[in-house]
C-alpha cells in the first residue's frame, strides 16, 4: 500500500513547516513589541520621539533587521525563510515548491503568525491590543483601499523581482536577505501611511484576528500574491524558467534543501523511466524482477525513486 503524498510530505518535511511557523511567529513578536514601544502613547520612547516619520524609520529598521536575522538564521537557511504565503505561492507557480509542501508552508505561516500576535497580546494586554497600536493591524490609510491595493501590489512586485534576480545570480545570491531587509526599512518608513505595510496575507490575518480588524482584508489577500506572481512572470519573460534555481532565499549553506532534493528525485525517476532497460522490462515487472539478486540495478533504482515521486 502506497503512502499518500500529503502524509509523506508531513513525515519528511515537518521540520521545515515548523520553521516557517516559527519564523513568522518571531517576526510578529518583534512587530508587536517594537510597535507598542514606538506607538503606545504612554511609552517613554513614543513621548521622546514626536516625529511620526522618525518613529516609522525606527520601526522599519527594527523589522528590516528582524527579517535579515530570520533569513540568515539556521532555521531560515533550511526552510528558505518564505514566512509569507505570497512568496510560497509564487515559488510554487515557478515549479520550485511541491503542492503539499506549499500547502503546509502556508498553513504553518498562518498559524505561526497568529501565535506570535497572541503571545504579545498575553504579555502586553490592552497597550498592544487597543488603538493606536491595535495589534499592529494593517488597514488602508486615508487615501482608501484602492491606493492601499496599488501600493501593496507595487511593493511586492519589486520585492519578488529583487529576490529572483539576486537568488539566481551566484555573485550576489548570499546578499538576498540584506536586500529584503533594506526594502522593508524603506517600505515601512515611506509607505506605511498608505496601507499599513503588510506584503503578507498571513501577517495581516494574524493582526486582524485579536482585534476583529477585518477592514479591506481583500486588499492584503489579493495584492501581495498578485504583485509577486506578476514579478515572477516578468522574470520568466526576461530570463526563462531555467534561470530559476531554487525556492530558498539563502542557499549558500549546509542545511538540507527539500526543494532541490524533490526536483532531483523527480528528474532521476523520469530518466530511469525513459531508459531502454526500463522500457524493455517495464511490462513484465514482477517482485522477483525488482527485488531478486539478479534484478538490474537500474530497475531497483526506479522502484525506490518511483515510491518517492508517485505516492
Amino acid at each position: 500500500m502506497t503512502t499518500p503524498r500529503f502524509l509523506l510530505a508531513l513525515r519528511t518535511h515537518w521540520p521545515e513547516y515548523l520553521m516557517e511557523a516559527a519564523g513568522l511567529g518571531l517576526f510578529m513578536v518583534s512587530a508587536g513589541l517594537f510597535g507598542t514601544l514606538l506607538e503606545y502613547p504612554q511609552s517613554p520612547v513614543h513621548r521622546a520621539i514626536a516625529d511620526p516619520l522618525f518613529r516609522r524609520a525606527l520601526m522599519g529598521l527594527a523589522m528590516g533587521l528582524t527579517a535579515v536575522g530570520i533569513i540568515y538564521s539556521p532555521w531560515g537557511k533550511q526552510s528558505g525563510a518564505h514566512i509569507n504565503p505570497a512568496t510560497t505561492l509564487t515559488f510554487w507557480r515557478l515549479g520550485k515548491v511541491a503542492g503539499w509542501d506549499a500547502l503546509f508552508y502556508i498553513a504553518g505561516q498562518f498559524a505561526g503568525g497568529l501565535a506570535g500576535v497572541l503571545l504579545v497580546a498575553a504579555l502586553l494586554g490592552d497597550s498592544f491590543l487597543l488603538p493606536p497600536v491595535a495589534a499592529v493591524a494593517t488597514v488602508p490609510g486615508v487615501q482608501g483601499a484602492a491606493a492601499a491595493f496599488a501600493a501593496e501590489g507595487a511593493m511586492t512586485f519589486v520585492l519578488m523581482l529583487m529576490v529572483l534576480f539576486t537568488t539566481n545570480a551566484a555573485s550576489v545570491a548570499r546578499y538576498t536577505g540584506l536586500g529584503v531587509g533594506l526594502l522593508l526599512i524603506v517600505y515601512i518608513t515611506l509607505e506605511a501611511p498608505l496601507s499599513g505595510m503588510s506584503l503578507n496575507p498571513a501577517r495581516t490575518f494574524a493582526s486582524a484576528w485579536p482585534g476583529n480588524a477585518w477592514t479591506a482584508l481583500w486588499v492584503y489577500f489579493t495584492a501581495p500574491p498578485l504583485g509577486m506572481l506578476a514579478a515572477a512572470q516578468t522574470y520568466l519573460w526576461l530570463r526563462g524558467s531555467a534561470a530559476v534555481h531554487c525556492a530558498k532565499l539563502h542557499h549558500q549553506n549546509e542545511k538540507r534543501c527539500i526543494f532541490c532534493a524533490g526536483r532531483a528525485a523527480r528528474r532521476d525517476a523520469e530518466a530511469v523511466k525513459s531508459s531502454p532497460a526500463f522500457v524493455a522490462r517495464a511490462p513484465g515487472l514482477s517482485r522477483s524482477a525488482t527485488h531478486g539478486s539478479a534484478a538490474p540495478r537500474l530497475l531497483r533504482s526506479f522502484v525506490c525513486l518511483h515510491s518517492l515521486t508517485t505516492t
